[in-house]
């Protein structure tokens, strides 16, 4: 991954290579050469030339207009969270050298949150890093530490990876918040390393990339097996910590009020004695 790459043309031909002529109209049949749609069906279902929106997938022209993205979002059927997403590809700044984005802090008053909730509770920055985290985080995975980052756990780490029940949409979800939280700006080494790490040891990760699809920070219920208590439902709620783009975020994990999972969790929570909460600061 690097500054130059052509972020927008590659979504592009992504969203195109997933929507088939039947979804928008057109006949399909055997002898398509090409997965999904062809660059020239997307043009005119779009409405602009078929050269134009060659120039777009080939980088050629990377500040098309926003009423020209929004008519491309209406053919590939982009929800709201994909517009902004694609939206936001042709916003980006001139290539400029590479940097390292400044370093991620909890803020005082997010730390006594954390040590006031009574539920599994941890703060993730821009990349998916966990840079703060509460007691009854770490008892539901010690992997929800500081220095701990979800998407090298969640793919690469096996004994992560058999908590969750349907690992596979736990992963792609995760995914997808991933792109949508780095949005236009790939230039930071941070980024970097990690798509590399995992496009390199993840088959998974790779295929998931490759999609290109983009889902918001929501909630989302996800299965725990964890080996003390057994399965365990959970709520998972992300906050934003600020109005922007980039901000933290504060996952909450919470289980419908009296089910099993609420009095699995409690039992494992139970056996959690220390209100600590651990940053990032807090490791040294």
């Amino acid at each position: 991954m690097t500054a130059g790459e052509n972020l927008l043309g590659e979504h592009l031909r992504a969203l195109r290579s997933r929507v088939s002529p039947e979804e928008v109209g057109l006949p399909g049949g055997p002898n398509r050469r090409v997965p999904g749609l062809r660059r020239s069906e997307v043009a005119l279902l779009a409405g602009i030339s078929a050269d134009y929106y060659l120039r777009l997938e080939q980088g050629r022209d990377r500040r098309p207009s926003p009423q020209v993205l929004e008519a491309l979002a209406r053919v590939f059927g982009l929800d709201a969270t994909g517009t902004r997403y694609l939206l936001s590809l042709a916003e980006q700044h001139p290539s400029r050298s590479r940097r390292r984005s400044g370093r991620e802090t909890v803020p005082d008053g997010t730390r006594k949150l954390l040590a006031s909730l009574t539920m599994p509770a941890f703060v993730e920055g821009r990349f998916l890093d966990v840079l703060a985290a509460n007691p009854f985080a770490t008892a539901l995975s010690p992997r929800l530490a500081p220095g701990r980052n979800r998407l090298l756990d969640v793919f690469l780490d096996p004994d992560e990876r058999a908590l969750y029940a349907d690992w596979d949409d736990t992963s792609a979800r995760l995914v997808a918040g991933f792109r949508r939280s780095v949005g236009a700006d790939t230039d930071d080494p941070r980024f970097a390393e990690l798509v590399g790490e995992l496009s390199r040891a993840s088959d998974r990760f790779r295929d998931l990339w490759a999609r290109s699809d983009v889902e918001p920070r929501q909630s989302w219920p996800l299965t725990i097996e964890h080996p003390l208590v057994g399965g365990i439902t959970l709520n998972r709620e992300k906050l934003i910590l600020g109005d922007t783009l980039h901000s933290l975020a504060l996952v909450i994990y919470h289980p419908d009020l009296g089910s099993d999972s609420a009095a699995r969790l409690a039992l494992l929570t139970s056996r959690t004695t220390t209100p600590t909460v651990v940053t990032r600061t807090d490791q040294g």
